[in-house]
C-alpha cells in the first residue's frame, strides 16, 4: 500500500518547519547517501552533511539550528532533533500500515473465548478455549494461542508465533514470527539404567507490559510457578530462556543468549550476542555483559561490567589481553635474561 505525506504534513507531525516546497510528496524513506525520489531522509551526523548537497530525497529532517554551507536542491523539515523524529516517523507511519482489523472467517476461535475491539486475526490461526485477548490486538495468520492464554491491548503476535497454555502476555507486546513461549522447561531426572525420567513442566510463562521478543526465541514454562519477563525488556531473535528464569524490567539481550533455569536477572541489565548464563544465579541490576561471555557466578554489585569466559570485570580483562598480547615479547626477555645468568654463572 502506497501512502504519501507532503512536506506540509510531516512538519505538522513532527511540529517542525518546512523550508521549500510545502507540497513535495514522499512516499517511503532511505539513507541520505541512498536517496532518491519520494524518499524521506534525515541528517543528524556531521561526517554526513556533504550528502546533504547531492541527495536525491524529495525530503530531508534536519536540527532546527543546522546551517547549510553550500545550496541545498531538496526540501528540508527543520527539526529539534533529527534521527528522534525520524524514528518518531516510523513509528507513525508502522502504525498507520499496519492497523490491520477484522476476523478472518478461516481462523478458529473458540467457542468460549473473548477478544476485544478492533481486533485482526489473520488466517488459519487457532485460538483455544477460555483465552482472552484485549483491545486492538493483532494476531497475524498461522499463530497458536493455547488453552487460557491472556493477551493485553495494543499487543501485535507475528506469523507462526506458538502461545502455550496459561501464557499470559501484557499490553503493548510484540512477539515476532517463530517464537514459542511456554513450551516444556528442560527437566529430567538421570536413572540408575542411565536413561532420563522427565519431570513435568505445570508452571507458565508470564510477560509484563511493552515486552518485545524477537523472531525464532523461546521463554520456557516453569516447572512451578512462572517464567517472568517484566515490563519494558528487549529479547533478540534466536534467545533460549529457561524454565523459573525471572528477567528484570528494562533489560535487553542480543542474539543467541542463552539464560539456564532458575537464574535472576536484575533491571536495566544488558546482556551482549552468545552470552550463556548458568543456572541458579543472580545478576545485580544494571550489570553489563559483554558478548560470548560465559558467567559460572552470580553478580553482586550493580552497574557491573564484565567479559571473557569465565566471565569477570571488564577493566581487568583488557588489562590481560594486553598482557597477552605482550606475551612473547616477555618470553623473549625471560630466554635473554636466562642466557645472561648462565654466562655469569659460569664465570
Amino acid at each position: 500500500m502506497k501512502v504519501e505525506f507532503t512536506a506540509a504534513q510531516i512538519a505538522a507531525l513532527l511540529g517542525g518547519k518546512v523550508e521549500g516546497d510545502q507540497e513535495a510528496k514522499v512516499w517511503n524513506v532511505a539513507r541520505i547517501e541512498d536517496g532518491a525520489p519520494g524518499m524521506l531522509s534525515f541528517l543528524s551526523n556531521p561526517k554526513y552533511i556533504h550528502y546533504l548537497y547531492e541527495t536525491k530525497s524529495t525530503i530531508v529532517l534536519v536540527n532546527e539550528d543546522f546551517e547549510p554551507t553550500e545550496t541545498v536542491k531538496t526540501t528540508m523539515i527543520r527539526v529539534k532533533n533529527a534521527y528522534e523524529s525520524f524514528a518518531q516517523l516510523l513509528a507513525i507511519y508502522q502504525e498507520y500500515t499496519s492497523n490491520k482489523v477484522g476476523i478472518s472467517e478461516n481462523a478458529f476461535i473458540s467457542s468460549d473465548a473473548e477478544y476485544g475491539d478492533n481486533c485482526y486475526i489473520g488466517e488459519f490461526a487457532y485460538i483455544g478455549e477460555r483465552v482472552r485477548i484485549g483491545q486492538n490486538v493483532k494476531i497475524y495468520p498461522q499463530c497458536y494461542i493455547g488453552d487460557d492464554v491472556v493477551i493485553g491491548d495494543n499487543t501485535v503476535i507475528y506469523a507462526g508465533v506458538k502461545l502455550y497454555a496459561m501464557t499470559h502476555i501484557g499490553k503493548g507486546c510484540i512477539i515476532h514470527s517463530g517464537a514459542v513461549l511456554g513450551a516444556d522447561g528442560f527437566g529430567f531426572v538421570p536413572q540408575p539404567d542411565g536413561t532420563y525420567k522427565k519431570i513435568p513442566q505445570i508452571g507458565n510463562v508470564l510477560v509484563g507490559n511493552n515486552v518485545e521478543i524477537g523472531a525464532n526465541t523461546t521463554i520456557d514454562r516453569s516447572t512451578m510457578d512462572s517464567t517472568k519477563i517484566h515490563d519494558g525488556v528487549k529479547l533478540d531473535n534466536l534467545i533460549q530462556i529457561a524454565h523459573n528464569v525471572e528477567v528484570g524490567e528494562n533489560t535487553a539481550m542480543a542474539a543467541q543468549v542463552g539464560v539456564s533455569g532458575s537464574t535472576h536477572i536484575g533491571k536495566n541489565c544488558i546482556l551482549a550476542g552468545q552470552v550463556g548464563v548458568s543456572g541458579h544465579l543472580t545478576i545485580a541490576d544494571r550489570t553489563i555483559i559483554g558478548p560470548q561471555a560465559g558467567l559460572t557466578k552470580g553478580v553482586g554489585q550493580p552497574g557491573k561490567s564484565i567479559i571473557g569466559s569465565p566471565a569477570y570485570d571488564y577493566v581487568k580483562f583488557m588489562k590481560d589481553v594486553v598482557r597477552q598480547r605482550n606475551i612473547d615479547k616477555l618470553e623473549n626477555k625471560v630466554a635473554e635474561l636466562e642466557k645472561k645468568l648462565e654466562e655469569l654463572l659460569s664465570k
